[in-house]
């Protein structure tokens, strides 16, 4: 029998053990309003940065002191409220909650002392928070498929279609202990870049791992990838080949190229 649930219960069903890293992309898609996320422990309340998203657990950075942690965790196990608003294009007035929470864990955060990581169970989820992360979670699966359809061309880089992409010509291969080094991309997919640098530049063997940088009008992308093939070409510029991870900017961007392209007849002579 076919899956007839509809709107939150749809959302639940489907999505109800994930979970939602709150990186900048993420963030500015979900469309939570800087600065307008708060804990509210006894008499106190507390500005903090959402770290994860569930739709019953979720997890908050706060700048506090030692002594300031130390007091809070009295409050551990007790009931708190969470304040947060959403704010996104198209969808009218902000959407202002304030959850019912137990505070679960206080802790550190790794490496920033005078970072705390709240960790706060929803004593119940309002639908719209449910349909906010349901409708962010199938944009995703919807952006994985795109990261591998579009893993299948590669898009030449010449100055027109840099300028489609909105690539700024610049880009950088990070290393662990090593300078960042600059390339030249000659072709870019969603899982592939192809990139030359200058003669003398240090031979990475295949299966190294490095990150890149790349600066686009809309993000500026830092990703990690895989080195795949490195050849000598004669004037002694080495060329690199590497898979890449998923990253949703970058697909977002790519999605973007392919979509003008296609309604571009003029262009279908140039990839």
């Amino acid at each position: 029998m076919a899956n007839s649930l509809t709107g939150p219960a749809h959302y639940l069903e489907k999505f109800g053990d994930q979970s939602v890293v709150c990186n900048k992309f993420a963030l500015n898609k979900l469309g939570v309003a800087q600065g307008q996320c708060f804990l509210k422990i006894g008499e106190y309340v507390i500005l903090c940065v959402p770290f994860q998203f569930g739709f019953k657990r979720s997890l908050f950075f706060a700048s506090l002191s030692k002594q300031e942690l130390l007091f809070f965790k009295r409050y551990v196990n007790e009931i708190i409220g969470l304040s947060i608003t959403f704010t996104r294009a198209g969808r009218g007035e902000p959407l202002k909650f304030f959850i019912r929470c137990n505070l679960t864990t206080i802790g550190h955060m790794k490496g920033r002392e005078n970072v705390g990581l709240f960790v706060v169970d929803f004593k119940n989820t309002p639908n719209d928070f449910v349909v906010i992360m349901g409708e962010f979670l199938e944009n995703q699966e919807r952006m994985k498929a795109q990261y591998e359809d579009y893993g299948k061309t590669a898009i030449r880089i010449t100055p027109l279609t840099a300028k489609m992409l909105g690539y700024n010509l610049y880009a950088a291969v990070v290393e662990p202990n090593a300078e960042v080094r600059r390339i030249q991309i000659s072709s870019l997919s969603t899982k592939t870049i192809e990139h030359l640098e200058a003669a003398g530049s240090s031979y990475r063997f295949p299966g190294t791992s490095v990150a890149y940088q790349l600066f686009f009008k809309k993000h500026r992308i830092i990703i990690s990838g895989t080195i795949v093939s490195v050849v000598t070409l004669p004037q002694g510029i080495i060329k690199t080949v590497s898979t890449l991870a998923f990253s949703p900017e970058l697909v977002e961007i790519i999605n973007d190229y392919w979509y003008n392209f296609h309604s571009s007849p003029a262009l279908e002579k140039v990839r």
